[in-house]
């Protein structure tokens, strides 16, 4: 799909699988399959986690005739966004604003979403382009402070990130988030160790039936 199919992807599916884990390879590539499975469809897989470049390589091969769109997290500079593209990702997440990162990720018509805190953070993120803002530490303000950004910025879609839990979901859309990006308590460490996919499913299926819940 194309950039502007992608990013109506991801507002339509809402919810981000962030998978940070600390070790790759075939555990790695499984792990994306099984948040696949479980109807959560967009997953980032972070920078931070060895491999990640051989993941989004191998994971984008076996997830091509699925509808799963495979991003990639963590990114810091521009150098790792080609990279990170070539390997395979459809989308670029930043933690922090990177405008050097967005100007790479629009080169290769990639959808970014860059990371930002403040109001003034926010603003000058998607004034240099990023496609949706990731709202990051959300835990720090929870839903209040999405509803807060919204009042003076009501046009910039936001995707709170950190702190997003099935018990808050449904606070979080009625305050005004575009999407919600969840790591641990989606994919947790413990379900990692314990290389339990099916209970990474599981926890998959959760999220996705707590945002239809939400959406009505």
């Amino acid at each position: 799909m194309d950039k502007y199919d992608a990013i109506r992807y991801m507002l339509d599916k809402c919810i981000i699988a962030v998978v940070r884990a600390d070790t790759g390879g075939e555990d790695l590539v499984k792990v994306v399959e099984a948040v696949a499975a479980g109807g959560v469809h967009c997953i980032e897989v972070t920078m931070t986690t060895p491999g990640a470049l051989e993941c989004l390589k191998v994971a984008s091969e076996k997830l091509q005739k699925t509808d799963a769109l495979l991003g990639v997290g963590t990114v810091l500079d521009p150098e790792t966004c080609r990279m990170a593209i070539l390997a395979g990702a459809q989308y670029v997440v930043t933690p922090t604003l990177s405008i050097p990162s967005i100007e790479m990720a629009r080169r290769y018509g990639k959808p970014v979403i860059c990371g930002a805190y403040t109001p003034t953070e926010i603003l000058t993120a998607w004034e240099s382009g990023s496609d949706l803002v990731k709202v990051f530490p959300a835990n720090i303000g929870g839903p209040g402070y999405i509803k807060a950004l919204k009042g003076p910025l009501p046009q910039i879609p936001l995707v709170p990130t950190g702190g997003v839990e099935l018990e808050n979901v449904g606070e979080f859309l009625s305050s005004g988030a575009a999407a919600l990006a969840v790591g641990g308590n989606l994919v947790s460490k413990k379900l990692l160790a314990a290389k339990d996919f099916d209970g990474i499913t599981v926890n998959a299926e959760a999220f996705a039936q707590a945002v239809k819940a939400a959406r009505g």
